[in-house]
């Protein structure tokens, strides 16, 4: 293994490792990577390179789980693999993949568009000048909720390709407007990629999704040559991203928490991917308006009104929606959001 200084951060490179060089863990696996680090396996056709990137976040581990079982099935892929594992510290700090991100540090997968600053900015942006050195087939980014969920794909670029690539995980596929400097959005010009959403952290349904996912993307002699593998896709366009009015207080139960501006329900999560009718609970809100929460759609278009009311206390939902995305961890609902929405009405 060696490495490249890029400013503060070391990104490491390793080629074709050994079941033996691996650990016998995945958290052994990730100390002996000791931080960001690329993996180059090489193919039957080393002429051909798909890209996986996973662990952007510390807390979503089904990606580098598969990537360790990968390497330790020792199993040649197909063409060659260029997988880069991003979050090494967050995930190994204690008590592992709880971390998004180290404190004082930036979301990696908000970093990926200029200016590019501070350490996690310098590290997208070289992750990014591989990639396009590289020119891989295609880039599967493989993620976790950090709620229950089913597993879904997010492209916002849509096409056959990412039909074909969204098919390895599930059935539903998102197709998004929004722009928040992640990776996927740097990348779908310059090849087909997919945010692979596998399903809650800690799940084994998860970790299971994402490693059949690899292995099929790993082994196809072509990943676009079965139009019948993805012709069940179903898509859903332009989510609207639900967040945590600036300054309020976010919490979870079975009954509004005292002195808390929002509390969502406990098991909103359930609600994932499920469409709840006008009038459905939410949760509850302190003042007699929705202003805990703001909706806004690609545009800036402020869209709260339309998609929430406030029943005696109760946030309640104005209009038949599809939930998305819907988090439990009120760390997570106050630094990016708590949920997506988008109303029956616009989602064919």
């Amino acid at each position: 293994m060696d490495g490249a200084r890029l400013s503060e951060i070391i990104v490491r490179e390793w080629t074709d490792p050994t079941t033996q060089d691996l650990g016998a863990t995945v958290e052994e696996f990730l100390t002996r990577l000791g931080g960001p680090t690329w993996v180059f396996l090489t193919g039957e056709d080393p002429s051909r390179t798909r890209a996986v990137t996973t662990l952007l976040h510390g807390n979503e581990p089904s990606g580098v789980r598969a990537i360790f079982q990968w390497l330790r099935s020792g199993i040649r892929p197909r063409v060659n693999l260029a997988c880069f594992i991003g979050a090494v510290d967050a995930a190994m700090a204690p008590p592992g993949f709880a971390c998004r991100q180290l404190p004082d540090s930036r979301d990696l997968n908000r970093c990926f568009r200029m200016p590019f600053e501070g350490c996690e900015g310098r590290l997208a942006a070289g992750v990014l000048d591989r990639l396009r050195v590289i020119g891989p087939e295609a880039l599967v980014d493989f993620h976790n909720t950090s709620g229950r969920s089913p597993a879904y794909g997010v492209t916002t670029c849509l096409g056959d390709p990412q039909k074909a690539l969204t098919a390895l995980v599930s059935d539903h596929l998102i197709v998004t407007d929004l722009r928040l400097g992640t990776l996927m959005e740097a990348t779908e010009d310059d090849f087909p990629t997919i945010t692979a959403e596998c399903g809650g952290a800690g799940e084994v349904r998860s970790d299971q999704t994402a490693m059949t996912a690899l292995k099929s993307y790993a082994t196809a002699e072509s990943l676009w040559d079965e139009p019948q593998r993805y012709a069940h896709v179903t898509t859903f366009h332009h989510p609207i991203r639900v967040s945590l009015e600036a300054g309020k207080q976010v919490a979870y139960g079975p009954a509004a928490v005292p002195g808390v501006d929002l509390t969502l329900r406990a098991d909103a999560d359930h609600f994932n991917f499920g469409i709840l009718n006008q009038g459905e609970v939410l949760g509850w809100v302190r003042d007699s308006s929705p202003g805990a929460v703001v909706a806004r759609d690609a545009k800036g278009r402020d869209r709260t009104l339309e998609l929430f009311a406030v029943d005696a206390g109760r946030l309640v939902v104005a209009q038949a929606s599809r939930i998305m995305m819907m988090t439990t961890n009120p760390q997570i609902a106050m630094s990016d959001c708590l949920f997506y929405c988008l109303p029956v009405s616009s989602s064919d």
